[in-house]
């Protein structure tokens, strides 16, 4: 996985502006204030390092809000290498800047006010959510939301019934270029394209491990109301084609082979803007703040939900050799199926 490792070696630096010298970071010793302690589930990714760094710096900007991650509970996927090859290192490595290692999700709830659930494999998102959910806490769940889009409406269901606020994103979401967009620089964008990289994972489905970066771009200048899902897959690249109501067509290009990287570019009625290069973690961990003191997502549940459906039909999309595919009715069914979870 050179790309991902690549990728998030990268994030950790442009993201929370830190030097690599032994000394350059300090840490605050002295504890958070109530309702400002923040748990971290899964030490299986290189997101809960850098989110912890940037969180517990003695300098930490204002706009993140005073919290501090204070304990971390480490699994975390149990049988994807390279993320379980992670796991005793990040462990080691965090608990220096002051983060307590506990053996439970139970006994890191007891500690915490809110909760990153940072677990790379997204097969486990919708158990650890339901255990953080009944504690009452606010969560902000890393990409992917689930590896399933049956588990990613589960998972809002849950929130619902629970009454707890939750949120997910790539970080991707918000590049410079990509918000103004969103907020109309352009006026109304009419057609977009986006890329990331689009590494395999075995256990998730095609584009939910790494490609959803790219996609979660797409859908931050598209916005939702897709319909119909083709795709052309290759060893190499993957290139899925969304028509939006009214016409409008977003593109996204998944790189498996050839130089990599994340961007893309959007089409409106009075511009044309590239997105330019990618900004790291830092835009995502204020949005995050933000919502830990408001309890509102700044991701609807639509979108996300939406964001994984286009994934899904992608995917239904290649096995029927790029035929066309109603994003409605892969919901429909999900919908279904995910009616049958007890939650």
């Amino acid at each position: 996985m050179d790309n991902r490792r690549k990728f998030m070696g990268k994030a950790v630096l442009a993201g929370v502006g830190l030097s690599l010298a032994p000394q350059a970071i300090s840490f605050a010793g002295s504890r958070p204030k109530a309702g400002k302690r923040v748990g971290i589930i899964g030490l299986d990714t290189s997101h809960s390092l850098a989110f912890t760094k940037a969180f517990n710096a003695s300098d930490a900007a204002a706009d993140l809000g005073g919290y501090k991650v204070v304990a971390a509970y480490p699994h975390g996927s149990r049988d994807i290498a390279s993320s379980v090859d992670r796991i005793p290192g990040y462990t080691e490595e965090i608990q220096p800047l002051g983060v307590e290692i506990v053996d439970s999700i139970a006994a890191l709830l007891d500690k915490v006010d809110v909760v990153l659930l940072e677990t790379n494999d997204g097969r486990l998102h919708l158990e650890q959510a339901l255990e953080v959910f009944k504690s009452g806490k606010t969560v902000f769940i890393d990409k992917p939301i689930s590896a399933s889009l049956v588990d990613a409406i589960a998972i809002f269901e849950a929130a619902k019934k629970y009454n707890v606020p939750v949120f997910s994103s790539s970080s991707l979401r918000y590049m410079e270029n990509a918000v103004a967009v969103r907020n109309g620089e352009i006026g109304k964008v009419l057609g977009a394209e986006a890329f990331s990289p689009a590494k395999l994972e075995p256990t998730h489905p095609d584009l939910f491990w790494y490609g959803i970066h790219g996609v979660e771009t797409l859908y931050t200048l598209m916005g939702t109301g897709c319909e119909i899902v083709q795709r052309t897959f290759t060893p190499g690249a993957d290139v899925v084609v969304g028509t939006w109501e009214g016409g409008r067509i977003g593109t996204f290009r998944g790189i498996r082979s050839g130089k990599s990287g994340y961007g893309g570019r959007a089409f409106g009625e009075e511009g044309i803007m590239d997105m330019g290069s990618y900004g790291g973690y830092r835009p995502l961990l204020v949005e995050i703040a933000k919502f830990f003191d408001s309890g509102k997502a700044p991701v609807s549940e639509a979108e996300t939900i939406e964001i994984f459906a286009f994934m899904q039909a992608a995917d239904e999309s290649k096995k029927i050799n790029g035929q066309a595919v109603s994003l409605q009715a892969v919901l429909d069914k999900a919908r279904r199926e995910a009616a049958e979870i007890e939650i």
